[in-house]
């Protein structure tokens, strides 16, 4: 029986603890579509699965990885034929089914989506979660009504994965773009991407969020939550657009309804998880042609699976950057 390389977590005493096994494509769970995996990619929620720092994991073992694409080996599904490209992401991928971070994945054909014209299988993974969730962010602020005319758009968490690609798909878009940061140093990297503006974490006084504060922004993409998300809230201008899209700083959030009924403000959940197939397809589509990034060098480092420990290490310590690709087969 061949076997292969997979990165898996298990629970051993208690305890999470992730490395390298071998595998063989009896030993991956079900679906209808085998896909030999040519890239993979890290995102925060990988890494507090293999750590164990977060809840993530619902059943072990499991092969890590949230994203995956590669090229269909085998299926039983009509809609996908050896050969073909395809994307697999989201749903219960890497947390309670066997992810992308192996040689070859198997997944439900209704979680698979293929390949836009346009997007490379490598792209297509230094996008990954995170680049999706930023598209994702960017159509539902179009659908409450953003353009580029109605004014600055902030992004928070700026130097991350999903900040580094929502800068860039919103300056290329034809968005002014203020970036936040904690990492000024970062700040050449930020206007690489795009950013007219950077703007330090430091700079907002936080103890004292007021209810309204002065209306500075007609769309926003937050990556932190708490206080940050609630000044947010309050300095949004009257209709503006207020994408949550992660809780790097807090899960709670502690402000008032004045800003969404006295401005009409406008607070969307961005779940990358559970997105409709059709509005699945249609932001991976955006994302290889209209809201395609410029910049996505600037921005990703590619690594193997035996150098996936450091990666995970920095994302919890708050010191990583931009996106990370996992080479498993290439293209």
């Amino acid at each position: 029986m061949t076997t292969f390389k997979a990165y898996r977590i298990f629970e051993e005493g208690g305890k999470v603890a992730a490395r390298i096994a071998d595998m063989t494509r009896e030993d991956l769970d079900p679906g209808e579509v085998l896909i030999r995996t040519a890239f993979s990619s890290v995102n925060f929620k990988d890494a507090l699965a293999a750590t164990g720092k977060g809840r993530i994991i619902r059943r072990f073992p499991c092969v890590g990885g949230i994203d995956g694409c590669g090229r269909v080996e085998a299926s039983s599904d009509a809609r996908f034929r050896k050969g073909d490209a395809v994307i697999a992401t989201s749903y219960d991928i890497g947390v309670a089914h066997d992810g992308g971070y192996a040689e070859f994945m198997r997944v439900p054909a209704g979680w698979v989506v293929p390949l836009p014209a346009g997007m490379s299988l490598f792209e297509s993974m230094a996008l990954g979660t995170a680049g999706y969730t930023a598209g994702l962010a960017v159509v539902r602020m179009e659908h409450e009504g953003l353009t580029p005319q109605s004014g600055k758009v902030i992004v928070t968490g700026a130097t991350g994965g999903v900040g580094s690609v929502a800068i860039d798909i919103l300056a290329g878009a034809g968005y002014h773009v203020v970036a936040l940061t904690g990492k000024e140093a970062e700040s050449d990297y930020l206007k690489r991407l795009g950013a007219k503006e950077v703007m330090p974490r430091a700079a907002l006084d936080l103890a004292k969020i007021k209810p309204l504060d002065r209306a500075a922004w007609a769309g926003a993409v937050d990556n932190l939550g708490g206080d940050v998300l609630a000044w947010l809230a309050s300095s949004m201008q009257v209709g503006g657009a207020l994408a949550s899209v992660g809780l790097a700083a807090s899960h709670m959030l502690n402000t008032t309804v004045m800003p969404f009924i006295l401005r009409g403000v406008s607070l969307l959940g961005i779940d990358s998880v559970n997105t409709p197939m059709p509005l699945r397809r249609r932001v991976w589509e955006r994302l290889a042609t209209d809201l395609k990034p410029s910049h996505l060098k600037d921005m990703v480092s590619t690594v193997s699976l035996e150098e996936l420990p450091p990666v995970f290490d920095r994302l919890m310590q708050g010191q990583a950057k931009g996106r990370t690709v996992v080479k498993l087969g290439g293209e």
